[in-house]
């Protein structure tokens, strides 16, 4: 792969717990998130996808080895220095909305910049509520719209701030298909007319086919990787993981 990395790990080790219940949820994974791409994470369930995740963004701390936004190694930063970097150089899009319920769209929109005693980029957020097709929702409020319109509020705010990269855990989880495929095509978007990078875990081989790349865990560690993927593809590998356990 070429290109500059947005996030990485290298040797990442995440352990939970001790003795007979430790759990090795991360086993030496080295990973790079090239920028300006769109980058599905996948695997069964306990592979370890959602903690590399949540690791690489800085919000879990790696048991041994280093994870880096841009050039900034995360583990050498404090509490007040890593929750600066999130929410100047990081956004995120969860399956639950976490949208404030008293703010209209707008205000949820510029919610990061307001609470950082910032001045949103009018010219960017203005362009940013065209792409997620919000310019007549501005004034509503969350309950005033359906689940796909308040994912694509929190698409929005996770690129107001112009981050370095958007982390997107199972967008799609909480959504219908149609309004799913809306917010992925909205991500996609994202990264191909705005120069944004994106890093997704989903369990959704339609989904996944969004990316220009799927990365494959099993058991903690990187199991494969698939250039240009198809659902059908990209479920037909998951499938190699009942037959042999592992990404073939």
């Amino acid at each position: 792969m070429s290109g500059t990395s947005a996030a990485r790990v290298t040797a990442a080790v995440k352990v939970y717990g001790s003795g007979d219940t430790e759990v090795r949820a991360l086993d030496g994974v080295t990973l790079g998130f090239t920028a300006g791409r769109f980058t599905a994470i996948m695997g069964p369930s306990g592979s370890g996808k959602s903690t590399l995740m949540h690791c690489a963004a800085g919000l879990d701390t790696l048991t041994s080895g280093e994870a880096h936004i841009g050039g900034t190694e995360l583990g050498s930063l404090g509490d007040k220095k890593l929750t600066l970097l999130r929410r100047e150089r990081v956004g995120f899009v969860f399956q639950a909305f976490n949208l404030l319920p008293t703010l209209t769209v707008a205000e949820n929109i510029t919610l990061p910049q307001d609470l950082a005693g910032g001045s949103p980029d009018r010219e960017w957020t203005d362009a940013l509520i065209d792409v997620v097709g919000l310019r007549d929702r501005l004034h509503h409020r969350p309950a005033e719209l359906s689940g796909g319109q308040q994912q694509r509020v929190a698409v929005a705010r996770a690129f107001a701030g112009r981050p370095e990269v958007v982390f997107a855990d199972e967008p799609t989880g909480n959504l219908d298909s149609r309004s799913g495929e809306e917010v992925l095509g909205l991500l996609g978007r994202a990264v191909r007319q705005m120069g944004r990078t994106v890093v997704m875990v989903t369990h959704d081989p339609v989904a996944a086919a969004h990316a220009d790349e799927v990365v494959f865990l099993a058991d903690g560690r990187l199991a494969g990787r698939m250039e240009e993927p198809t659902a059908e593809r990209v479920l037909d590998r998951l499938k190699s993981y009942d037959r042999a356990g592992a990404v073939t």
